[in-house]
């Protein structure tokens, strides 16, 4: 069994989608996911994007936060700028040399270079827990930049992105130019450098959709779609919340990986073969195609070996998305204080897999492993429901086991204690 519960997905009443998109899943799903782009205008929105991001926390991070590269950076045209150029020694008691200069950054930004921070999901709280919110929805990993443009000024020349993108507009307005793909749904190695001509062309016919987006306004663009932006008038911020999409490949290059365990597979080529005779090498082209037909329609046929791929594809996920943040002081002195009337559950993001043995039970997770004793294996399918669990309530155990087994799964990070 693999879990990822611990939060309701996609509940409306906190739906990080709606936000975005002001429709539902279903309805997002169907009618634009990684086919065509939606603009939403904020009058369309649930509500604002200042509890995420402003101008001042723009300022609070560069000024006051200590951000380091690569989590900074600063670009002009298309181009990078040397990071040496914004970034210095922290001084006496933090020296280290890639923490971002303020003074710098200003004199880069006045200069007309667009600021870049990275990974905001990693450092912003506000957006560690909407981004949280987002991957439970989506089911695919997400991350977050902030780009800080000056007045009438471009970061980055009509390019496509690997990846799905949100364009949340915070402050000030910016023209998007929209272009149909020329490679539709690139995968992660197949950049928009290696198509540039064909992207430049692109870029120069008549665009497919070409806006201004105000404050609150929502672009969705799907993965290939080329695009670039240009600032008008004053200083703009922009959210760009990228979702690394799973696709079919990604299940195809789990399911080569698994092809490994197909002894024949891994028998050597002939000795004395010429590999740049094709008249020779092609029929064992067509052999080892055979071969893997045979091997994909006994996995196709067997319940158990689509069962591990499917798990393939849940650990790469597992290793790209982390679990909600815990707060560790906090978490030992509600770990210390339970008692049978207080709930424990799953945290938000983990995943793990449940296996019973003869003499016990282990929580299989991506780092680790965790083993207990036999009788803890139902309350464990319990918690690995989702659903919010009260220790004196807990099946198999009584309130005194229970609370032992949930101090230990908190302090594994395993669980979250629920407040009353």
């Amino acid at each position: 069994m693999i879990t990822g519960a611990g939060g309701e997905r996609g509940s409306d009443h906190r739906s990080a989608l709606r936000r975005l998109t002001g429709v539902d899943l279903d309805t997002f799903a169907d009618r634009f996911w990684g086919v065509v782009p939606k603009l939403t205008r904020s009058a369309d929105l649930p509500g604002s994007f200042e509890d995420l991001m402003t101008v001042d926390a723009v300022d609070e991070l560069i000024a006051e936060r200590g951000v380091r590269t690569p989590f900074v950076r600063m670009a002009k045209d298309g181009r990078l700028v040397d990071r040496a150029k914004f970034t210095a020694s922290g001084g006496f008691g933090a020296e280290i040399t890639d923490q971002v200069d303020s003074g710098a950054v200003l004199e880069s930004f006045a200069a007309g270079n667009t600021l870049v921070l990275q990974g905001l999901h990693r450092l912003w709280p506000p957006l560690i827990h909407f981004v949280g919110d987002l991957v439970r929805e989506l089911g695919h990993p997400v991350q977050v930049n902030s780009y800080v443009t000056p007045a009438a000024s471009q970061g980055f020349s009509p390019h496509y992105d690997v990846h799905d993108v949100f364009v949340v507009q915070i402050a000030g307005t910016k023209r998007w130019t929209v272009h149909s793909p020329v490679h539709m749904h690139p995968l992660d190695d197949q950049p928009w450098s290696d198509r540039r001509s064909a992207v430049e062309e692109r870029a120069s016919q008549t665009s497919a959709l070409d806006v201004v987006l105000e404050p609150g306004d929502v672009l969705y663009l799907p993965r290939g779609w080329i695009h670039s932006a240009q600032a008008l008038g004053a200083t703009t911020v922009h959210l760009t919340i990228g979702v690394a999409s799973f696709n079919d490949y990604d299940i195809a290059q789990r399911t080569l990986e698994a092809l490994a365990d197909v002894e024949a597979l891994r028998a050597p080529l002939p000795a004395g073969l010429d590999p740049t005779d094709l008249e020779s090498v092609g029929p064992h082209v067509r052999r080892v195609l055979d071969a893997m037909r045979i091997a994909l329609d006994d996995m196709a046929r067997d319940p158990e070996s689509v069962r591990r791929l499917a798990n393939r594809l849940a650990d790469r996920y597992d290793a790209l998305v982390r679990p909600e943040p815990v707060r560790p002081l906090r978490s030992v002195t509600a770990m210390e204080a339970l008692g049978g009337e207080d709930s424990i559950r799953l945290r938000p993001g983990v995943f793990a897999r449940i296996s019973r043995g003869t003499e016990g039970v282990s929580l299989v997770l991506r780092n680790k492993t965790v083993t207990m004793p036999l009788q803890c294996a139902d309350a464990l399918e319990h918690l690995l429901a989702g659903s919010p669990c009260r220790l004196d309530l807990l099946p198999g155990l009584d309130t005194d086991d229970a609370v032992v087994v949930a101090r230990r799964l908190i302090r594994e990070g395993i669980a979250v204690s629920v407040a009353h």
